[in-house]
């Protein structure tokens, strides 16, 4: 597996857009029709999403609950209190089933719920995937490629940014151990700190960091 896209908090969806429209970053709507997310894609690697709002509602909730899946709730729970900036990682397959990594969660004794997605993007490609989140939420969540790649091809921002080149992120070092297992990218780097700790951008004058946009 390799990093698929890092999810960042925003108290307001269409003022986020703007802001990072204002940066030099191209960013799309996630779907045609009441978006609840956004995205900064690039041409190779991994990608942003920007999100107001967990993806559920009270009776997914509630349903998620009484199968025993709290734990899930409690993810979505601490996507929806976190503060705005980078909070989430999401794992990337290069094909579609979650076989190795359903045995690896295995032998280490964690649970996981699987399910399918799908959102009509805005230009009309109608994207589906799956998604296996650990019911362990230390851990990031993965999913499959969608069916269509959205990225653009032999794309560089306004901005001169042309992908992701480094993300720190920090764990409890057992579930360090369990993430290298799960996931081999080389601009992943690991911290004793918790969460996602720092994105680095390539450009065509280095490597910046969000801040360094005006």
């Amino acid at each position: 597996m390799k990093l698929g896209h890092i999810l960042f908090k925003v108290n307001n969806l269409q003022e986020a857009v703007k802001n990072f429209s204002d940066k030099g970053f191209n960013v799309e709507y996630g779907s045609k029709r009441n978006p609840k997310n956004a995205l900064i894609y690039f041409s190779e690697g991994a990608y942003i999403e920007l999100l107001e709002s967990a993806p559920i509602s009270c009776f997914q909730k509630v349903l998620l609950v009484l199968i025993r899946r709290h734990q899930l709730v409690q993810r979505f729970a601490s996507w929806e209190s976190s503060p705005e900036g980078y909070f989430e990682l999401c794992f990337e397959k290069q094909n579609i089933e979650f076989d190795r990594e359903i045995k690896i969660l295995k032998k280490h004794g964690i649970s996981f719920f699987i399910t399918s997605s799908q959102r009509v993007d805005p230009f009309n490609r109608r994207l589906k995937w799956k998604l296996l989140f650990p019911l362990e939420n230390k851990l990031p969540f993965l999913m499959t490629p969608f069916n269509e790649d959205p990225r653009p091809k032999n794309f560089i921002h306004p901005n001169g940014v042309s992908k992701i080149s480094q993300v720190i992120y920090g764990a409890e070092s057992t579930m360090i151990s369990v993430i290298k297992m799960l996931c081999s990218d080389p601009v992943l780097f690991f911290s004793k700190d918790k969460g996602v700790l720092q994105v680095k951008f390539e450009t065509n004058e280095g490597e910046k960091t969000l801040e360094s946009f005006p």
